[in-house]
């Protein structure tokens, strides 16, 4: 069986570690996961975004490339919740499009993260999970995390707006859109079976339409 690697991308609250957890458990895969109970940026950061944008980025950028490493060096196929791509083209983007990363740190980052993706494999599938601000900021409000009280709608509609334009011109790998405000994998398992189906149907090279439901 072909090994593969898989990136789980989506905005805050879209289900990336839901899906990760199951479909790594349903196929047997890898998972690896964005650290968030363990990292020492996160809650300051909600706190003063501005005052640690640039660590939490470089903490980011450094976690996941030796993720990246540890999923290719295992011998099963691998899934990973969020992938190194939206550390630029997302999340770094909206810091310094809202003045929270100066210009010099900016470009400082963005010649780093060039040099260390350039250094990567290709993922041979990347899942855009998608849903509407609303239903975001829903979803955070019920998980109640301490450290994401500070999260704003309007964050969050900024970020939608970027990776809808990061997806336009993304080309590294096949992509799977799948519309998550009307789907629950967690408590319903044909919906976990549908997406199942879809991802495995899209790695084997087959005609996939995304999943709108």
């Amino acid at each position: 069986m072909a090994k593969h690697l898989i990136l789980v991308a989506g905005n805050i609250g879209a289900g990336k570690t839901s899906l990760t957890e199951r479909i790594g458990a349903r196929l047997g895969w890898w998972t690896g996961y964005e650290s968030v109970t363990d990292n020492p940026y996160l809650s300051d950061f909600y706190g003063d975004m501005r005052a640690w944008s640039f660590h939490l980025q470089i903490f980011f950028l450094g976690h996941r490339a030796e993720q990246y490493l540890n999923a290719v060096r295992d011998s099963r196929s691998a899934i990973l919740d969020r992938s190194i791509y939206e550390d630029f083209y997302i999340f770094a983007r909206a810091l310094h499009h809202m003045g929270n990363v100066a210009e010099r740190d900016y470009h400082s980052y963005r010649s780093l993260f060039n040099i260390v993706v350039d250094s990567l494999p290709r993922p041979d599938l990347l899942i855009y999970l998608k849903a509407p601000t609303n239903v975001l900021m829903d979803r955070i409000n019920k998980r109640a995390r301490n450290m994401e009280t500070g999260i704003s709608a309007e964050y969050l509609s900024l970020l939608n707006t970027f990776y809808d334009e990061w997806l336009n011109a993304f080309d590294l790998c096949p992509v799977l859109t799948i519309q998550t405000d009307n789907l629950d994998y967690v408590n319903h398992p044909q919906h976990l079976d549908t997406v199942t189906q879809r991802i495995q149907d899209k790695l084997a090279g087959k005609e996939v339409v995304d999943l709108r439901e």
